[in-house]
């Protein structure tokens, strides 16, 4: 493993740049052993932002167009359905990390599995979604802000809530600069409070609703609303590709492998109990809402286009009622909100810094990209220029149009659904050769990665022809879905980036700073693994090959390909 004095020196250093450019998993300068499974699992969880997503999708799954009438009471369902396709590829991830834990996450997997040009576009895809969806975190956070002290003009004001909204995302951009083990800090205080005002907030609407005397428009829960039975195909995809940006987020736990204690099992663990962890607080908020409001066009109804945007805006004085206590936690609510959107604003910096630091240390960027902080150990390089994009994006579509900013929430979705399916792609085929070794092996890294992989293809397909009539979403442009050309757009930018920059720095591309796996090559079982546990078969030294006839194993010895693990040995 690199030493982490070649990137002590000051940032832009001669030393710093060539350590930094032959880095791999688990050498590029990060504080290694910063996170428990505990902590990498406050990191996922809270990088979805779990009460800003609900307050902001689930209005809107509710009322997403089934036929003549909505998705409605079937919302519920609709968690249930956008959490099989999130468990598939976070196992997906959790089974490539075991073979590399790599901070670029897919775009390192993608590459091995695929080559360079897929690997790049993965992790543009990372990229392009963070970045857009900071708009929306950063403008949350910015009306809550005044909100929380009742200053409903300047909340409902365009100019100050982006004023507020940029301030959120420097200061955010500060503390990821400052390091994983203050974020980590951080995010223990503001998640534990979000958590917990949830379940307040859901156990009072139940409490209300089967009490003697229920809201008017009250509907008592339904095995029923479990199941998307009566939903059309359209309506399905629809709703379930809006809620799967509610789930979005939890592979922050991953990206921040390289910084955690086991990096090869920490990880992967952290993002399949964050989506656990998201599925029992959707369903039962969502349950919760649905019960408490109904599904009317008027009042508090979840069919009521006016209460979409904001759920619990519409509902918090109704759910806690008017006395001292009621009020109290409705002012804790709109906290609640803020908070979770100004956490997952700090969260959604980290994956995007280090798959950015990941693609410059490999030389699909800029070198300067992959510079450590020689203090906090952290991407500060790629941490600023994020929180700089940032900034820039916001702004720029919010003086362009709101109805813009609108539109990009489901066109985030597009890219979620890019490059989560294209990890689970890249999990069967890396596996391929071991599929077969064993059921578990067959059904962890095959047969769950990939039903992950076409649920989402399949939702990314039926989406992009939806989005793109002009009748979708808030705008359009020459006749095209203003979705549709924010998601397909961000895409194609990244197609033209990746040329131009294979035209000026093409080392990546050729194979020279992260070499494609020989697929057919067999080592002595044992000798992948005295090259460390955070790297592939072709990263460091090379092990004894063995030819395909076995002619020159030794006697009692037993092949491999580098990528089974030791007990799938033959």
């Amino acid at each position: 493993m690199a030493s982490t004095k070649g990137v002590a020196g000051p940032e832009g250093t001669t030393s710093q740049t060539v350590v930094v450019q032959a880095a791999g998993a688990g050498e590029k300068g990060l504080k290694e052993g910063t996170l428990g499974l505990l902590s990498s699992i406050v990191v996922g969880v809270a990088s979805t932002a779990p009460a800003y997503s609900l307050a902001a999708s689930l209005g809107y799954v509710v009322l997403v167009a089934n036929g003549d009438g909505l998705v409605g009471v079937k919302a519920p369902s609709i968690m249930l359905l956008a959490f099989l396709p999130m468990y598939f590829i976070a196992v997906a991830y959790s089974e490539l990390n075991k073979a590399e834990p790599d901070c670029g996450t897919t775009f390192t997997w993608a590459s091995r599995a695929f080559g360079s040009r897929a690997g790049w576009m993965g992790g543009w895809g990372i990229i392009a979604a963070d970045i857009i969806v900071m708009a929306n975190l950063a403008q949350i956070a910015g009306s809550y802000t005044f909100a929380l002290f009742g200053l409903d003009d300047l909340a409902a004001s365009t100019l100050w809530s982006t004023v507020a909204g940029v301030l959120w995302i420097a200061i955010m951009t500060y503390i990821c600069y400052r390091g994983l083990e203050l974020t980590a800090r951080i995010q223990y205080c503001l998640l534990g409070i979000e958590v917990l005002v949830l379940v307040i907030f859901a156990s009072y609407a139940l409490i209300k609703v089967f009490g003697s005397n229920p809201p008017t428009d009250s509907i008592r829960p339904s095995l029923s609303w479990l199941w998307p039975s009566g939903l059309s195909v359209s309506a399905l995809v629809t709703a379930t590709l809006i809620a799967v940006f509610i789930y979005w987020g939890w592979d922050s736990a991953v990206s921040v492998n390289e910084e955690t204690k086991d990096p090869t099992k920490t990880p992967g663990r952290a993002a399949v109990l964050s989506t656990l962890l998201l599925l029992a607080i959707y369903a039962i908020v969502s349950i919760a809402v649905v019960a408490f409001a109904g599904v009317g066009d008027s009042g508090v109804g979840l069919g009521n286009p006016d209460n979409a945007d904001d759920i619990f805006a519409a509902l918090g004085s109704e759910v806690f009622g008017s006395s001292a206590l009621g009020k109290a936690m409705e002012v804790l609510l709109v906290i609640t909100v803020l908070t979770s959107a100004s956490a997952s604003t700090q969260t959604t910096i980290l994956p995007t810094a280090r798959t950015s630091l990941s693609m410059a240390a490999y030389r699909a960027l800029p070198a300067r990209f992959a510079r450590i902080h020689p203090r906090f150990l952290s991407p500060s390089t790629s941490t600023l220029w994020m929180g700089i994009i940032s900034i820039v994006f916001y702004v720029g579509l919010t003086l362009v149009s709101e109805n813009i900013l609108a539109d990009t929430i489901a066109a985030v979705g597009l890219l979620i659904a890019f490059y989560y399916g294209l990890t689970g792609f890249a999990c069967a085929w890396f596996y391929r050769r071991t599929l077969t070794s064993s059921v578990r092996n067959f059904v962890m890294r095959g047969l769950f990665p990939l039903l992950g992989g076409f649920s989402l293809l399949g939702a990314f397909v039926i989406a992009s022809y939806q989005y793109a009539q002009p009748d979708y979403g808030y705008t359009s442009l020459a006749g095209i879905g203003g979705v549709f050309v924010i998601g397909i757009g961000s895409l194609v930018l990244g197609v033209i980036l990746m040329f131009v920059w294979q035209a000026r720095h093409s080392d990546y591309f050729r194979g020279e700073t992260l070499p494609k796996r020989e697929a057919d090559e067999l080592v002595l079982a044992g000798q992948e693994r005295e090259r460390g546990p955070v790297a592939l078969p072709d990263s460091g030294d090379m092990a004894t090959i063995i030819a395909p006839d076995l002619s020159n194993l030794p006697p009692g010895q037993r092949a491999v390909h580098p990528s089974q693990p030791e007990d799938d040995a033959s």
